[in-house]
């Protein structure tokens, strides 16, 4: 039996280079007819991973017109080093077959709490769980996200205006509370297919961001089954340099 035939460098590269360009181009429902160059250009807005590496990606566009003769990917004029072929493998990877938050750093064990709950009650609770950022239903429906430090100031703010520890702790609801934050600032809903790149890019449009919830289909109607934090993106983008 005759062995497998091994990839050149070149070959290696040039399936590499067409597989991040066919991604990319059906993913944004890009023209074929557009250039790679312009490809990665347009691709910069939507996608994490090719801002990363937007320059590398470039510059493997004309190395790949460096390759080949009149475009013929039969006719190979030279080879890459291979760094540089494990380096667009790497991309072509993230790109194609990206890591999904659910299997990596997302919380599974979601703790929920409802909008009836006082603020005390919320509190002891982000005391007795260690959860700083806990989501909030009312009618199984996700009306928010307590969170920690956004409590505090909402405390600060009712003392300052008069109002005594007591009556915050027990009479304030923390459907209140939420009913005067901009809160839909502070956390969005994914589905359960959600990657790593994508969550890091909402966490890079939105410096406000605090949580990102994962529901089986993306619906705030649905119970959570996942939960980052932007206490996850360090792990989250050491999980891609690694992937």
């Amino acid at each position: 039996m005759q062995a497998k035939k091994e990839k050149t460098n070149a070959k290696r590269f040039l399936d590499a280079y067409n597989n991040i360009d066919y991604a990319l181009k059906t993913r944004y429902n890009i023209s074929r007819a557009t250039g790679f160059s312009d490809l990665v250009r347009k691709s910069v807005a939507v996608n994490y991973i090719v801002r990363k590496y937007q320059d590398e990606l470039i510059d493997y566009g004309r190395l790949r017109n460096s390759i080949i003769h009149n475009n013929n990917e039969d006719f190979i004029i030279a080879e890459p080093h291979i760094e540089v072929v494990k380096n667009i493998e790497h991309i072509e990877k993230l790109l194609t077959t990206p890591p999904k938050v659910i299997e990596t750093v997302a919380r599974r064990d979601v703790l929920i709490t409802y909008a009836g709950k006082s603020m005390r009650e919320v509190i002891m609770l982000m005391a007795s769980s260690n959860f700083s950022n806990i989501p909030v239903y009312k009618d199984n429906q996700l009306i928010g996200v307590a969170n920690g430090q956004k409590i505090l100031n909402s405390m600060g703010q009712f003392l300052i205006a008069g109002g005594k520890c007591s009556a915050f702790l027990d009479n304030v609801q923390i459907e209140d509370m939420l009913s005067t934050l901009e809160n839909s600032n502070y956390y969005v809903v994914k589905p359960e297919n959600c990657t790593i790149e994508e969550a890091l890019a909402e966490f890079d449009k939105n410096h406000k961001l605090l949580a990102i919830l994962f529901t089986k289909n993306g619906n705030s109607n649905e119970l959570p089954i996942g939960i980052m934090t932007g206490a996850n993106v360090v792990e989250a983008q050491k999980i891609l340099e690694d992937y």
